[in-house]
């Protein structure tokens, strides 16, 4: 018994165009290229000044970054010094340790607003960082 060949069907899958799936994935790579370098990550970025003569800090309860905009932020928080000092006022504890982290391209001005106002709540264990 010999059985028909569909010659047709045969002829149609003997070759296949990849050039449309090709160009669909180059454009699928660059949109995604494109749209994960937007993505903002969240922290605060902080150019820390150069120092020589710095030492290692290990113990800190507050951090006030100081950002290159001198926007003031207590603990990753946005935070007004109206609002620091009222914040500041509220803690028990006078021993406890801040670090003030301020850009490099922050106004000296607003460093010395901030050390004035831990130093009239009564903090004393006050640390600039830096980078070595």
């Amino acid at each position: 018994m010999r059985f028909k060949r569909h010659i047709e069907f045969e002829h149609g899958l003997r070759q296949i165009d990849i050039a449309p799936l090709v160009d669909m994935i180059f454009q699928l790579l660059i949109f995604f290229m494109l749209t994960s370098s937007f993505i903002i990550q969240q922290g605060i970025r902080v150019n820390l000044p150069r120092a020589i003569t710095s030492e290692m800090v290990k113990r800190e309860n507050i951090e006030i970054s100081i950002s290159a905009e001198n926007v003031i932020y207590l603990n990753e928080q946005v935070v007004t010094l109206q609002e620091l000092k009222e914040i500041l006022n509220n803690f028990n504890r006078k021993d406890i340790s801040v670090l003030i982290k301020a850009d490099r391209r922050a106004i000296l001005g607003r460093v010395v607003e901030v050390w004035d106002i831990l130093r009239e709540v009564g903090l004393s264990h006050i640390n600039i960082a830096t980078t070595q």
